[in-house]
Order: structure tokens, then sequence, then C-alpha cells
């Protein structure tokens, strides 16, 4: 079962709906771990041996594996159940989100009222492309998506459906990816104190909150270019008693001072941008940043540090699952767009950090002492996940 949400903007589901959710949760599952088994079978004994007749050399990147192996009818069945199990995510999630839109959207005023933390938005701000033209992730009205004035449902959609996405990996609040890379953070490097820290396309907090629970002694901002996720997210912050500064801004052109923060992250973010606006907000983030502070993106590692599979099973949301910039940014070097942003060539950082939510403490922290390498599961859902990120200081 993928779980429930664990906050006070929990929605009500009916019993059918539930079971809906958790065949949905059971089916992806089975996609990423079953058929995806057979799937790596069925390359390495049917495909490969063709395509390396074929090329005169086995199949060296991504998109030669994707070439070779894209009319294969195990492939094929492979990618229309995963597609299809994508959109069961948001449809087993969207009739209980649209009928408590209202309720929703009272809990979002009710938490200004006695709030924490703040919520500034923008009314002004020009969506990018990237966000207002396309179904990222093929959820419906993506993550901007107004239905009324003060609308937070699409924040909604996205914290129910990602629920049963994430098949119960990333813990009751969502928070693991987060929380394991800050915990990993303060061990590992013990003379980061940030008194400030910013979060770049937050969508709904669930990494920005465990960063503020790592480091309570900070002040959090957190900003993203959609206003429902980040009426929802401030709602969502305020139930769990997080004070959180959340506004809407475009990562690309910061509106805050040099030199204003300890740390910058971002979780999953800069595979969602166009390779132009990954490099502006890369040194955007070097210009906020005060000497000595932390830069960290967690993502999915570059192809150049796996094998030619491996990166084409990452890439396959490129090419299926609406994130038509993710193959591209897989494709570069970080320590290279950090270098054209500023930071010095020999700061560049690169961890991958186990779950702490799935592998437990005794190997977390083996990770604090020893490290991990990159690997064919790092960053796939399956049986167990590792997450990687990449950094340096200024």
């Amino acid at each position: 079962m993928p779980g429930e949400l664990a906050h006070d903007l929990k929605i009500p589901h009916s019993l059918d709906e539930r079971a809906r959710q958790d065949f949905v949760s059971s089916l992806r599952g089975f996609v990423l771990h079953d058929m995806a088994n057979d799937l790596r079978e069925v390359y390495h004994r049917d495909v490969l041996p063709e395509a390396t007749r074929r090329l005169g050399h086995e199949p060296a990147d991504s998109s030669e594996v994707h070439r070779a192996i894209k009319s294969n009818l195990t492939f094929q069945l492979y990618s229309a159940m995963r597609v299809n199990a994508q959109e069961m995510v948001w449809d087993s999630v969207r009739a209980p989100v649209e009928r408590s839109a209202a309720w929703l959207n009272s809990k979002v005023e009710d938490a200004a009222r006695k709030a924490r933390g703040s919520l500034t938005l923008d009314p002004s701000l020009t969506l990018p492309r990237n966000v207002s033209a396309l179904d990222v992730h093929l959820m419906p009205g993506n993550y901007d998506s107004e239905h009324g004035p003060g609308d937070a449902s699409q924040g909604a959609l996205y914290d129910n459906g990602t629920v049963v996405f994430f098949m119960g990996l990333l813990g009751p609040d969502q928070g693991d990816i987060g929380r394991s890379i800050a915990r990993f953070v303060r061990a590992r490097y013990p003379d980061i104190q940030p008194s400030k820290m910013l979060d770049l396309g937050c969508t709904l907090g669930h990494n920005t909150l465990p960063w503020a629970e790592t480091f309570p002694e900070a002040e959090v901002h957190a900003i993203d270019v959609s206003a429902p996720v980040l009426r929802y997210a401030f709602a969502r912050a305020e139930s769990m008693q997080r004070a959180v500064h959340f506004q809407q801004m475009n990562a690309t052109a910061l509106a805050y001072e040099d030199n204003s923060f300890d740390v910058v992250w971002s979780s999953m973010f800069l595979h969602e941008l166009p390779l132009k606006d990954i490099r502006k907000v890369l040194s955007e983030a070097y210009r906020v940043l005060r000497p000595g502070g932390l830069m960290l993106h967690m993502e999915l590692p570059p192809n150049k540090a796996l094998p030619a599979y491996d990166g084409f099973y990452l890439d396959w949301d490129s090419w299926y699952n609406m994130e038509p910039f993710y193959k591209t940014f897989r494709d570069q070097d970080p320590a290279a767009l950090l270098a054209e942003a500023g930071f010095p060539a020999d700061g560049f950082i690169e961890h991958v950090v186990p779950s702490v939510n799935w592998y437990g403490e005794e190997a977390f922290a083996t990770a604090i002492g020893e490290g991990t390498a990159v690997g064919k599961d790092t960053g796939r859902l399956a049986e167990g996940v590792s997450w990687y990120f990449f950094g340096a200081r200024k």
C-alpha cells in the first residue's frame, strides 16, 4: 500500500478510491521492477547482439540504445504499461481532489491568518513555457493551472498523486530525498552552519521541510513559479509547524541580494529546464551564495557516469513522460556547468546517498563515512533507492 499523507491537508478517499490507488501503486512497482528486469534481460540477450552486428560496435550511449530497442515488442509493452500506469496515478486521485477543492482552499486561507512563515505571490510573473505549455510527468494541468481564485488544487493533485507514484518509498511526509541529503550534508560537512537557506523549484516543499528540520536554526526560503503549488506548500508547512518563506519567483532571475544565503539547493528541478535556463539558475545561485556557502542539486546521475543501457533506462522519461529537457541535462558534465557559473573547478563535489527511509540508519551512516558509488539503481525507483547530488562551495 502506498500510505497516506501525514498532515492536515489530507483529504478523504473512499474505500474504492483507496483500492484503486493501491492497485496503481502495485502496478507501477510491477512495471518498474519485474518488467524492467525483463527488459534488461531482453536487451542483453536479443537486442545488443543484433545492434552490435549492425553498428559494428556496441551501442555507445543512451540514444543508440533507444534506437536499437524501440522496435522491440518487449520494450513497446513496457513503455505502454508505464505510460498508462503514469496516467492512472493522476486518475486515481483526481476525483477526491476535485471533491475537496473548496475545503483545501479554505485551509490555505486559514494558514495565512496564523502563519509562522509567509507566502508571497507575484501575479505579474510570466510563467516560462516549460511550465505553461507542458503537462510535466503527464499530470493534467501541470503545476500552474488555477480553477478559481486562490486555488491550490494542483498542489493537492501532485501531493496525493506522488504518494501513489513513489509507492511509499519516501516515507509518510514524502521527505526522504531532502531528509537523506540534508542529514548527509550536516554530518559530512560539519563546518556548514547555515543561518539562511534557499530551495529552488520547491513545488510542495516535500524536500524543503526536511532541510528546515535538519537545520532548525536557519531561516528557510523556498521559491517556485507556480502559484497553486505554493499556496498548498505554504498551508502544508504551516500544518506541519514549519516556518518557511515561500515566494513566487523564477530561479533564473532571483530577487535576492548578492551574498544572501549560506546554502542553496534544489531537488529534481534542473532537469525540467532548458539548458540555457539551467546556466542562468546556476549563475544566480552563485550570485546569492555567501562566500564559503554551499550549492547542491539532487538529480539523476549524468549519463557519463553510467553504462549506455542504464543511461537509456533513466532517459526514458525524456521521450515518454513529458520531460523534454531531461536527457539534455543528463548529457551535461555537472562539474563543467558549475565552473561556467563561477564555482572553483577544484571545488566540485558529488555523492550518492542511500535512502534513510528505505535502507535505515546503519547504511546511511556507512555512506557518510565511506561514500557510495553511482550504480544502476541510483535514482531508480525499484526495491530501494539511492539519491545522487552534486554541488560546490563558493
